[in-house]
């Protein structure tokens, strides 16, 4: 029956109306409320194409996912040639060889092999990964035929141009540089080696193994490890398994190979009480922490109830690592979780970043809420909330063919069952509270984590020390002494005969194109020496600086006006008797801060702001290497920068070109590269920001 249309007496005014409205409103409201949330419904299996599997007679899998849905198809293949597989002395050659893959193949360059696929509006790219090195094609389905001609092509034909690889080799240098001074990246590489020990899991590439790589290495690499016996093929998108085979026959099947050697076994240390190695970065202003362990093989029954287990612990926004450190105690922006699968063994881990006063504080916390996952009861409705979540969003994850080709190479690859993706959400909904409590108590091992604290060691190492056992070491990896934190006198053989009067001037490139300028001017004065910067860069910065020093290098004092971003910044401070006194006004970590400096100096300190005058009065040689104790002025700390001479070789600025030596600066808050004059006066020829489009270059 039809409700009664409710009238409005005569005369009744808007307002009488409206009260009329809010009075009923809320029995309409509790009316069609239920009282109760209705039962979830029961979990299905994830929706997903016909599968059909065959092997090629050359002994490639070959996996086929029928979908009709769009018109495009998706390819993954895969071989057991990742980084786990580099030699030794030779990290990151899995990588290398993988990015050159698709830099020339075949008959085409690397730009007609880009072109081709890009021509068809599709994509072929390739990637390593700890254990695999895969190859990925999209495209339209009419364009299938090519895909899979220019993948064949990567795989079996790749050319490695002498010029791609020393293109690739200075990509990665440089790339290199910034990580190697990344708080997040320091972390990350202590972490595995701490973890993995021994195993080929804890490699990194690093700039010896780079420059050590030939492209004699590339090529051994590839026909060791690309084989077809033991590869992968999955096709998903709009192809038939007869279309697929084809192409793969033909693309494919003249190739001949036996697999390539497995993965020798190598034990991971097992670790009875939590340890904290400490990486020592002078003048951090926050500590990295990363905590963990290692966990078990993909196909080990308890990873379903780990998976839910780190996402309670810090798999999103609504964790309770996120919700303890950064909401409720707000010591930090992001804290996180995660589980890392690999073939032989994956791994657990938990990091943020917070600032110094609060370093121990945090970590004990963070230790806290691992320990409290695997010992007291799960609160019921948290559980069911995080659970639900997650086998809700699974299907998002198979949506396009792509992803499809993923999951299925991933599942297969890792050695997971065959209805892995298939019975995914099922297996995970089916997990207890008390699964998921065994599963934190058995992988992330709360009683024995392995810790790691990127950060400041003279700030920070008593506060660990109450916490577990601190192992102190460098970035580098050298173990270090209570007494090796102070910054000591670098004892320096400079030559003084290059320290003359003189003015340089810079122009200051960003991506290419002049923005601002910097001129500097070395004078005499009865006490020394007096050096004048004047820098200017578009509207970003507007500085003056003057630094005066003695005959012997011994600092006096330095000055500094300007603009940062439109913010005034100002550094005042005086040298004496092995003090550095004043105030400083100046950006630290994308803001303006102001810092009373009253520091002791480590013998033999010079002010940052000297680091560029002083550099003819090294004696620059291959493979030299000089350490030089460094005042930050500006945020009232020591250092130590390292400067090393990479290479060689001839480079061009507005001045002219000239023979250099190249060599990167490091220790500083990021890493630069210079290139200073091989013959003559040893000038400063160019300064480089690795990682960022900004050069200094000579003009005169």
């Amino acid at each position: 029956m039809m409700p009664r249309r409710v009238r409005f007496a005569e005369g009744a005014t808007a307002a009488g109306a409206l009260m009329l409205v809010a009075a009923l409103t809320p029995l309409f409201a509790s009316a069609q409320r239920p009282a109760a949330a209705p039962p979830a419904a029961p979990i299905r299996a994830a929706q997903f194409p016909p599968t059909r599997e065959a092997t090629l007679a050359n002994g490639m899998r070959l996996v086929v996912v029928q979908s009709n849905k769009q018109p495009v198809v998706a390819v993954s293949l895969t071989f057991a040639a990742g980084a786990a597989y580099d030699p030794p002395a030779k990290a990151g050659l899995a990588d290398m060889m993988a990015t050159l893959l698709t830099r020339g193949a075949g008959a085409r360059t690397a730009e007609e092999f880009s072109a081709a696929i890009e021509n068809v509006g599709g994509q072929l790219t390739a990637s390593a990964s700890a254990d695999v090195v895969t190859l990925r094609a999209d495209a339209l389905t009419d364009a299938a035929p090519l895909a899979f001609s220019l993948l064949a092509d990567a795989a079996r034909r790749p050319t490695f141009p002498d010029k791609e690889v020393e293109l690739l080799r200075t990509q990665l240098l440089s790339a290199l540089t910034v990580e190697l001074s990344q708080p997040t990246s320091l972390a990350e590489r202590t972490f595995v080696r701490g973890v993995f020990g021994e195993h080929p899991y804890a490699r990194r590439a690093d700039p010896t193994s780079v420059r050590r790589m030939t492209r004699a290495d590339l090529v051994a690499f590839h026909d060791a490890r690309l084989r077809p016996a033991g590869a992968l093929l999955v096709v998903a998108g709009s192809l038939s398994f007869e279309q697929a085979k084809k192409l793969a026959e033909q693309a494919f099947g003249s190739w001949t190979g036996a697999a390539a050697s497995p993965l020798p076994r190598t034990a991971i240390p097992v670790r009875s009480a939590r340890e904290i190695v400490l990486v020592h970065r002078p003048g951090s202003v926050q500590s990295n922490i990363l905590v963990g362990n290692a966990t078990w093989r993909p196909n080990d029954p308890r990873a379903y109830a780990a998976a839910i287990a780190n996402r309670l612990l810090g798999g999103g926004a609504d964790s309770r690592l996120f919700l303890t450190l950064r909401e409720k105690k707000s010591w930090t922006y992001s804290a996180r979780s995660s589980i890392a699968s690999r073939r032989e063994m994956g791994s657990f881990e938990a990091a943020t970043e917070v600032r110094n006063s609060v370093t121990d504080s945090a970590l004990v916390e963070l230790l806290a809420q691992i320990d409290r996952l695997g010992t007291e009861p799960l609160d019921r409705a948290e559980f069911d909330r995080t659970r639900n979540a997650m086998t809700g969003a699974f299907p998002l994850s198979i949506e396009t063919a792509g992803q499809v080709a993923a999951e299925i190479a991933n599942a297969k690859l890792l050695g997971l069952p065959a209805d892995f993706v298939q019975s995914y959400r099922q297996k995970l909904a089916a997990v207890t509270p008390e699964q998921v409590q065994r599963a934190a108590r058995d992988g992330m091992r709360s009683s024995s984590l392995f810790i790691v604290v990127v950060g400041d060691a003279l700030k920070v190492r008593a506060q660990l020390e109450k916490i577990a056992p601190v192992r102190i070491v460098s970035v580098d990896g050298t173990p270090l002494r209570p007494e090796d934190l102070v910054v000591k006198a670098a004892a320096l053989d400079l030559d003084l005969t290059h320290l003359v009067p003189r003015t340089d001037s810079f122009s200051i490139l960003v991506q290419g194109r002049p923005l601002g300028y910097q001129r500097t001017t070395l004078a005499r004065t009865a006490a020394g020496w007096e050096l004048q910067d004047v820098t200017r860069l578009a509207t970003v910065v507007q500085q003056n600086t003057t630094v005066r020093f003695s005959w012997a290098l011994v600092m006096q004092s330095v000055s500094q006006s300007g603009k940062a971003q439109g913010q005034d910044t100002k550094i005042d401070v005086t040298y004496a008797n092995g003090h550095a006194t004043g105030t400083a006004v100046a950006p630290q970590q994308g803001a303006i801060k102001t810092v009373n400096v009253d520091t002791d100096l480590p013998a033999g300190a010079v002010d940052d702001n000297l680091i560029a005058t002083l550099l003819p009065t090294f004696r620059w040689a291959s493979g030299a290497r000089f350490v030089l104790p460094v005042f930050q002025s500006g945020k009232g700390t020591a250092t130590a920068l390292t400067i090393s001479v990479v290479a060689e070789e001839s480079v061009t600025v507005i001045a002219g070109t000239f023979a250099a030596w190249k060599a990167d600066i490091t220790g500083g808050d990021s890493p630069i590269s210079v290139w200073v004059e091989k013959g003559g006066a040893h000038r400063l020829l160019k300064l480089a920001m690795t990682g960022q489009p900004v050069e200094f270059q000579l003009v005169k």
